[in-house]
């Protein structure tokens, strides 16, 4: 059993952003409702035409956000880092989730009913403007990722997967070597291509000598030449 005053320090300390946006008596709620799942590898957090009870707070480890299309092919649609909020749109929208969240190693979340934050938001204008801020930061940044992938080519694609996956986790203590470690079908699932396409690209990439790859691990050599990639599709 984790002691009051440590859920204290994690959410003040991890969910700083949040946090702060709250009034005393709304951190107290906040740590009467705050709980703490652990999730193995490849664990489904919450699954599409599920319905939507928490507010899910990334502590530790990685999150992937994808759906299911045609012919149960695979779409990873946003990644997720420490410390970052999902899990909330469906409620707000009073429908079922739309896309599942799994994690991508060994994870840490915290977790807060939504029925707690949402009572929070009716009286906290600032916890309010908290949440449309992070939803419309969410909305550009799929609107970008619509342009990215239906028009730019697989050399473009998988490009823009590298760099976000740099963005999102960054690099070991070599600067070169990505701190995640993604099989080939996860990243054609985030560059929407076939498994076969991503891993003839990630010879291509290897040829030219802009990445080195060892298994899962992905060492970027050049990365101002695959952002020059990504620039120009």
């Amino acid at each position: 059993m984790i002691k009051k005053s440590t859920f204290e320090q994690i959410i003040s300390q991890d969910m700083a952003e949040m946090w702060s946006a709250l009034r005393p008596n709304e951190k107290r709620i906040v740590t009467d409702n705050f709980s703490i799942q652990n999730f193995k590898k490849n664990q489904i957090i919450y699954a599409e035409k599920d319905n939507p009870e928490m507010l899910w707070c990334l502590l530790k480890g990685k999150v992937k956000m994808y759906k299911n299309g045609i012919g149960d092919r695979v779409q990873i649609l946003r990644l997720y880092r420490p410390v970052q909020y999902f899990g909330y749109r469906a409620y707000f929208a009073r429908e079922p989730y739309v896309s599942s969240a799994a994690a991508f190693e060994p994870s840490t979340l915290g977790a807060i009913p939504m029925e707690v934050v949402e009572d929070l938001i009716k009286g906290n204008n600032d916890l309010a403007m908290f949440f449309i801020h992070e939803l419309s930061r969410n909305l550009g940044g799929s609107d970008t990722k619509i342009v990215s992938l239906t028009q730019k080519h697989i050399r473009g694609r998988l490009a823009d997967a590298l760099l976000l996956l740099i963005e999102n986790y960054g690099l070991e203590d070599d600067e070169s070597t990505l701190k995640i470690y993604m099989s080939r079908e996860d990243l054609a699932n985030l560059s929407n291509m076939t498994t076969s396409n991503a891993i003839r690209t990630l010879g291509a990439f290897v040829n030219e000598k802009l990445i080195l790859v060892d298994g899962r691990r992905i060492k970027i050599i050049n990365q101002a030449q695959l952002r020059k990639i990504s620039k120009f599709g």
